[in-house]
């Protein structure tokens, strides 16, 4: 898609069922975006090519999935200029998450990777509109609508616990 402005690349198939969560939110956001799998390990060219052609193909900002060694978002971080945004996944080879999350946090000087909590993907996709919305009104003004229903959501969650209590409201308590 020519038009995109987020680039959603992850290492596996696997990752999609996180990945999409970010894809998800920027089209309720209405920022648009390519998903791709480009692996590290696997398709090391085809990873180079995507990362250093982001900019002239439109791409502002990309977020980069993986899980286990987690390689993808510092090595495209380090092939290009815009902004990368880690998701550490918590993979079936991995330890708890905690190997995605390190190589992901832990980058050298020079090549930073903003990253965002283990399997948080959605965060990622706010934050890349974020990035694209400080430069785009629009994209800013739906951001702004999108914080204030999460407020409107935990007063509405409010009221309904004042008027039914907390034995109404509790949910997976015995």
């Amino acid at each position: 898609m020519r038009d995109s402005k987020v680039g959603i690349i992850m290492g596996s198939k696997s990752d999609l069922n996180i990945m999409s969560e970010a894809a998800e939110i920027l089209e309720i956001l209405g920022v648009s975006a390519e998903v791709r799998i480009v692996s590290a390990h696997r398709t090391p060219k085809r990873m180079v090519e995507y990362a250093q052609s982001a900019r002239e193909r439109g791409l502002k900002v990309i977020i980069a999935g993986a899980g286990g060694a987690a390689h993808l978002p510092g090595m495209v971080a380090s092939l290009t200029s815009l902004p990368v945004i880690g998701v550490p996944v918590k993979s079936r080879n991995s330890i708890d998450g905690w190997d995605s999350v390190l190589s992901i946090l832990q980058m050298p000087g020079g090549i930073p990777v903003a990253t965002v909590a283990l399997d948080g993907a959605k965060n990622a996709g706010i934050l890349a509109a974020e990035i694209i919305g400080a430069f785009d009104e629009e994209v800013a003004s739906r951001l702004d609508d999108y914080k204030k229903s999460l407020e409107e959501a935990v007063l509405q969650h409010n009221d309904d616990l004042e008027r039914n209590g907390w034995k109404g409201n509790a949910i997976g308590f015995k």
